[in-house]
């Protein structure tokens, strides 16, 4: 049996080399089939690995609250000193700690609330300095946004309660300023303050594309700081000073237009993790009622849930992906129906074959065999030319048009075997078409 399907084998390999040119246009249609199916796979594989990234960089189930320094709602009616009616602007308070409290007190199914404070300042130590920004920040923030240490302490009740000047640095910071240095207990002087650091980070992988699309930081470039330190030391925008009130005096009394609205805000982003994903629309929605009852009906805050909109971002570009599995099916469908036309083409081509090898002793199972085969390996070589354009396409895209993609072993596989599938498939009809020929027929025609 394994030496008579060697033979046919022989002869489909001799049959397929014999028309080199016709058997690579025969596979042109299974050649871009599986590079299609590879590269799409490759797309929605690096699509998903991003999405996942993306969403451990902002935390699971987080709700983020943002300042706006523009306030968009909160016109009230008013009566000047003749009588008149006039529309006059609430005043809120901005983004606070009362805020903090009142949503931890009252918003069911809460877990943990972490507000921030952002300063631009500048981190100076020997000869190095170059301008960063402070963050500060309670023990919470580390671990919503799932930060872990690579070496010394969080902070502690003291750090927080009494404002310490200590500070934990991202991996670049201390790759730059300690460069070959054991960092730990050692001084930063950031802005006007001299920092002991007491932690570094470890490294956080973050692509351009994400700081963009999620509008955060570069994780490895901060410098974090007790909450208390930074309204302590640095600045707490919810304390009106002598100071400003000088400035705001005298620019009312030289007819200076501010222009640009000043942040007024406390805190600088608030970050609320929900225990039951299914609620966090719900959760979202409580939270913008409750804040713009505090703030007097002033819309001065923006509430974003990034995991719902990463994911929104993965439902596109899954649509995408069916698009380009469309795409990639129609060119394996014509492929196969390409590989069955020639294949009845060649029976028609070769009767005086097909007759002299039954003749000589040929069974019908033998002409199956030899035009299956034919089909097969025609299509097992497009596969194989397929998944190396699959895969230089795939890195093309990665390289030229800056998407990530991703191969799994499994989706070659997957191209490959349905290649084959397809070439198996549209071969049995020619090949039973060629094992129907009646010998004497076939060796009388001309």
């Amino acid at each position: 049996m394994l030496k008579q399907l060697a033979s046919n084998m022989a002869i489909a390999m001799e049959a397929v080399f014999a028309n080199k040119i016709r058997s690579l246009l025969t596979a042109l249609g299974i050649i871009f089939g599986v590079a299609a199916v590879i590269a799409m796979l490759a797309i929605g594989a690096g699509a998903q690995q991003e999405i996942l990234e993306q969403i451990k960089l902002v935390g699971v189930n987080n709700i983020v609250i943002t300042p706006v320094i523009e306030q968009t709602e909160g016109e009230v009616q008013a009566e000047n000193a003749g009588g008149e009616a006039r529309k006059q602007k609430n005043l809120s308070i901005g983004l606070n700690f009362l805020d903090v409290e009142s949503i931890k007190s009252i918003v069911p199914g809460i877990e943990v609330v972490s507000p921030e404070v952002v300063v631009e300042t500048s981190v100076s130590r020997n000869a190095f300095h170059r301008s960063a920004k402070l963050v500060g920040v309670e023990n919470s923030y580390f671990e919503i946004a799932g930060f872990r240490l690579l070496e010394g302490n969080f902070f502690n009740e003291e750090h927080a309660e009494m404002g310490k000047p200590v500070c934990i640095v991202g991996k670049s910071i201390a790759a730059k300023f300690f460069n070959g240095e054991e960092p730990l207990g050692k001084y930063l002087k950031v802005g006007k303050h001299w920092l002991r650091v007491i932690g570094v980070l470890e490294e956080r992988l973050i692509s351009d594309k994400s700081i963009s699309n999620l509008g955060i930081r570069d994780y490895n470039m901060d410098v974090y700081t007790p909450l208390s330190t930074a309204l302590l030391r640095y600045e707490n925008r919810a304390m009106v000073s002598n100071a400003a009130i000088q400035e705001a005096i005298r620019n009312s009394n030289m007819g200076v237009d501010q222009g640009k609205a000043k942040n007024y805000h406390q805190l600088d982003r608030l970050v609320i993790k929900v225990a039951d994903s299914d609620k966090m629309n719900a959760t979202a929605e409580v939270i913008s009622k409750l804040l713009k009852r505090k703030h007097s009906q002033v819309v001065d805050y923006e509430i974003t849930i990034p995991e719902l909109l990463l994911k929104q971002q993965q439902r596109t570009k899954n649509i995408f992906n069916y698009v380009l599995g469309g795409i990639a099916g129609i060119s394996l469908l014509v492929g196969g129906i390409g590989i069955m036309n020639i294949m009845l083409a060649s029976v028609l081509e070769r009767i005086k074959e097909i007759g002299l090898r039954l003749a000589i002793g040929a069974t019908k199972r033998d002409i199956i065999y030899q035009f299956l085969l034919e089909s097969v390996m025609i299509s097992f070589s497009g596969g194989m030319i397929g998944i190396i354009l699959g895969l230089s396409i795939a890195f093309g895209i990665s390289q030229l048009a800056d998407i990530p993609t991703l191969v799994h072993i499994s989706s070659i596989a997957l191209s490959f075997g349905v290649a084959v599938t397809v070439g198996i498939i549209f071969g049995i009809t020619p090949a039973k078409r060629a094992a129907s020929q009646d010998p004497i027929t076939s060796l009388r025609y001309e």
